[in-house]
């Protein structure tokens, strides 16, 4: 379990196609050392389990599904990622209750520049149009982040500056893909009232 409050932006060192059809990446960041065989790490977003680790780097594998439903195929060596490790006792819950299972991806249409924050339009599949609530959670690529306004297949989140300096978003440009996990509560609710019609 996660908050989506994002602790590093790491560095992908290497990143290489496995055999069996999924990829290994290694990925360098402050807390390397620290981290632990069979530790879970969000990638943006992406639940992962390391495998090795040393000073400098993490390792982890990716299987072919987690390939076609996130954006991890798109990883190549020098690509910024967002790093979360996995909710402690001794942590509060800052953003809200991610569980690092990505839904599905969206694409940026827009990013505004205002006053003093910017905003993210994203597309997304239209299938997944009643996961989405307006003042609701909604964690993009890793990042805990309130759904400001929502229309059609279409959201647009608020980014304050800090979130901007401290994540991957910066380098974020109309046309990315972006990973998206939907509120937990909404999407066991959502699964209730659809049962309910049968």
């Amino acid at each position: 379990m996660f908050t989506g409050i994002i602790q590093e932006v790491g560095i992908i060192q290497r990143a290489t196609s496995l055999n069996s059809g999924g990829m290994e990446f290694d990925i360098r960041c402050s807390f390397a050392g620290t981290c632990h065989q069979d530790e879970s790490i969000t990638i943006n977003g992406v639940c992962h389990t390391v495998t090795v680790f040393n000073e400098q780097a993490f390792t982890v594998q990716s299987v072919e599904e987690t390939l076609r439903k996130t954006t991890m195929g798109d990883l190549k060596e020098g690509s910024l990622v967002n790093l979360e490790r996995s909710l402690t006792l001794q942590k509060g819950i800052e953003g809200h209750l991610v569980q690092g299972h990505v839904d599905t991806t969206g694409i940026i249409k827009k990013i505004e520049q205002e006053e003093t924050g910017r905003l993210i339009h994203v597309e997304y599949p239209e299938e997944y149009k009643n996961m989405i609530v307006g003042r609701g959670s909604i964690t993009m690529e890793g990042i805990s982040l309130t759904i400001a306004r929502e229309q059609e297949n279409e959201f647009t989140a608020a980014i304050i500056p800090y979130t901007w300096d401290h994540t991957n978003l910066k380098h974020k440009q109309p046309g990315d893909r972006l990973n998206l996990e939907f509120d937990v509560i909404g999407k066991y609710v959502v699964k209730y009232l659809a049962s309910l019609d049968r």
